[in-house]
């Protein structure tokens, strides 16, 4: 959502990816973003605070008077709840109040999608075969305090990001260890959605109930540990990781289905990266292409982890056309 005042703007722009822990600030001078500042959340009582301290470290000479965060959470109006930080605003109030002719606010994974065009390929890493096709869909998903889901559409001559809550959808069970494994997680949470299991807590009640379907103990407290297990050759660890790259399989499967992403989809987020090598070797892609009567359509669209830095910024400095 854009909130701005009738006068016309110049200069450097503000962009900020906000996490849970870190925000990472930067200023796009002629359509390129510079070096980010990272803030700590912890150390600011609300989202101006920690956005001046953003600027002030910036230190630019020329009065910024554009803007454009990305956060992890709905933005459905003027007024946003940062749920993974209990922060509240009005985006209206928010631009007024930082002197800004224009502020953005967007989903944190509509600005990942909007980042695609501009990935370079050494920045992605191509997971099985299929070839993009030109000006079509591409989709954006990725796993990590939740499971961000988004698409970008060609439009005109340039391109349209749809933003949603894809991450919330059912999750589907493909054989019937997922169905059982489901069952038991349904008992504990109600609605099983797909970030109940396909996300950082979620490889941790994947571990949990994995544990007790096979009559075992759970050896992890976090998602790092479960990583580290399957690392070290931990048998249920190995099996949680194997499940978890499956079941993002199926969604990501779901998500090109919807959207017709031709272009490609792209596996985005904290936490793939730093598990590539697992999820290269894992039944992804196979899980991937496994839809039946739909088969040879989903083999011919190409998957990639993105490994570029900071995709969040890079599609912030896109947003602003």
């Amino acid at each position: 959502m854009e909130a701005s005042s009738p006068a016309a703007a110049e200069g450097p722009r503000l962009i900020a990816d906000i996490g849970g822990t870190h925000s990472r600030c930067a200023l796009v001078t002629d359509g390129k973003a510079g070096e980010p500042h990272v803030v700590r959340n912890d150390e600011h009582a609300d989202i101006e605070s920690m956005l001046r301290a953003g600027l002030a470290a910036l230190a630019s000479a020329t009065r910024v008077t554009e803007g454009a965060i990305a956060i992890a959470a709905p933005v459905r109006g003027d007024e946003v709840h940062m749920t993974n930080r209990g922060w509240r605003f009005s985006i209206e109030k928010l631009r007024s109040r930082l002197g800004l002719v224009r502020l953005d606010v967007l989903n944190d994974f509509t600005a990942i999608a909007l980042a695609l065009p501009h990935i370079p390929p050494d920045q992605r890493v191509a997971i099985g075969g299929g070839t993009p096709l030109p000006r079509r869909a591409m989709a954006a998903i990725g796993p990590g305090t939740g499971l961000g889901v988004s698409a970008l559409i060609p439009h005109r001559s340039g391109w349209a990001a749809a933003s949603g809550e894809g991450g919330h959808v059912t999750l589907p069970a493909s054989n019937e260890l997922e169905a059982r494994l489901i069952e038991r997680a349904r008992a504990r949470f109600g609605h099983v959605s797909a970030e109940r299991l396909v996300s950082g807590p979620g490889m941790l009640a994947l571990h949990e109930l994995l544990a007790l379907e096979l009559g075992k103990t759970a050896g992890a407290r976090t998602p790092e540990e479960v990583s580290a297990l399957a690392a070290g050759g931990d048998d249920l660890a190995r099996r949680t990781l194997d499940l978890f790259f499956e079941l993002l399989g199926t969604v990501a499967a779901d998500v090109a289905l919807t959207f017709g992403a031709l272009g490609g989809v792209y596996l985005a987020g904290g936490i793939l990266p730093h598990l590539r090598d697992a999820l290269l070797a894992s039944g992804f892609r196979e899980r991937f292409e496994s839809k039946g009567r739909y088969d040879e359509y989903l083999r011919a669209i190409p998957t990639y982890l993105v490994t570029a830095p900071q995709p969040g910024l890079l599609g912030l400095a896109a947003s602003f056309g």
